[in-house]
């Protein structure tokens, strides 16, 4: 197996680090996994943890892919396809499996919900044009991890909940952009800060087990908001944020 990895022959060390990386990127299906477990045993507190540190990796794996140049070392080894395979199930199924588990639309439709949720991420996953010239995303990028933790902490009424997820499944096919927190460079610094700020206050609300103060909900809601809405804006402003 590892001679097949490396193309028969002797394994030079750029070779081992590149493939480490990959190796970096599949352990988010394990971190999955994990989460799959805590959700169906109901410790949704736990599942967030362990997609929490899948977010995590998800976030350094690019930077080192491009340091230390994976796909000129392994071809043959597509990092894209893995990256969007564990995207697709710590994005999109493993939250969906958390609606459903948690019955916050109530059992038939959190089931429905979630079944509306992994059908429409596949179709956006086959989109070939799903990122702009400026890597904003083309529709809502399926980033359901943050928004079915913000239901969790708001803790919203079931058709609330259910708009909500109604809403972001249409905007998946409408050609609005969405805010790539680290790769769009205008007010790259704000959004990045708003991203990292909505991080740290979803993670205090999950150490207190979601009995979050009203401020804390408020500040969860607010900055999801922003990021939420960022990418239209600056689409309807195409000015906005570039420099003179």
């Amino acid at each position: 197996m590892i001679r097949r990895i490396f193309n028969y022959r002797k394994v030079p060390y750029a070779e081992i680090r590149a493939f480490s990386v990959h190796v970096l990127t599949a352990s988010g299906s394990f971190l999955a996994f994990l989460g799959v477990v805590a959700a169906a045993e109901h410790r949704f507190v736990d599942m967030w943890w362990w997609l929490g540190l899948a977010l995590l990796i998800d976030g350094i794996d690019g930077p080192i892919a491009r340091k230390v140049r994976v796909k000129e070392v392994l071809p043959n080894w597509s990092g894209d396809t893995l990256d969007n395979i564990i995207d697709y199930v710590t994005y999109v199924l493993l939250p969906a499996f958390a609606l459903y588990q948690s019955g916050m639309i109530g059992e038939t439709w959190s089931f429905v919900a979630a079944g509306m949720i992994v059908v429409s991420s596949a179709i956006y996953y086959a989109d070939m044009g799903m990122k702009t010239d400026e890597y904003f995303f083309s529709g809502f990028p399926v980033v359901w991890n943050m928004v079915i933790l913000t239901l969790f902490v708001i803790k919203p009424s079931e058709t609330a909940a259910l708009l909500v997820v109604m809403a972001a499944v249409i905007l998946t096919f409408l050609p609005i952009n969405f805010l790539h927190p680290v790769r769009v460079k205008r007010l790259r610094p704000l959004n990045l800060g708003i991203f990292l700020l909505w991080c740290a206050l979803s993670g205090y609300s999950l150490l207190l087990q979601f009995e979050s103060p009203p401020w804390l909900v408020w500040s969860v809601v607010l900055t999801g908001i922003y990021l939420f809405c960022i990418g239209g804006i600056l689409q309807l402003l195409p000015s906005l944020g570039k420099s003179s």
